[in-house]
């Protein structure tokens, strides 16, 4: 059987992988940061606009794949630093609608193309 998968038309792959992938029931959501913008005047360096270019970018896979921000069942968020816990939270807020997704969020040493979030997610088809 055929991989199917979905790609973010706002954002480029740093690495062999796709955006999304199909699972049936499930669709998997690469994680994305702000430094896979296309768009040169998209880059930023505040945590806040990060956060929401990782979003930019995830919904635009997710719209791909027929599915809205409503089927996320799941989501991961990768820190720099816990310093930025407080801002990213406050724009992770306005990106979702409760009950929210289920969510873990961890601080790590780096992440690819010096960028200081990176989200992951996991969607669910309602059929």
């Amino acid at each position: 059987m055929a991989r199917r998968t979905y790609q973010a038309k706002s954002a480029s792959a740093s690495g062999p992988y796709s955006h999304a992938v199909d699972a049936g029931d499930f669709v998997y959501f690469s994680g994305q940061t702000a430094m896979n913008s296309i768009a040169e005047d998209k880059k930023a360096s505040n945590i806040g606009d990060q956060t929401k270019l990782c979003f930019e970018h995830l919904f635009n896979a997710l719209e791909a794949a027929g599915l809205t921000p409503d089927d996320v069942v799941k989501v991961n968020v990768f820190l720099t630093d816990m310093k930025h816990f407080a801002e990213m939270n406050e724009i992770y807020a306005t990106m979702f609608s409760e009950p929210y997704p289920a969510r873990t969020c961890v601080a790590v040493l780096g992440l690819p193309l010096g960028a200081d979030v990176e989200i992951e997610m996991i969607a669910k088809r309602t059929n």
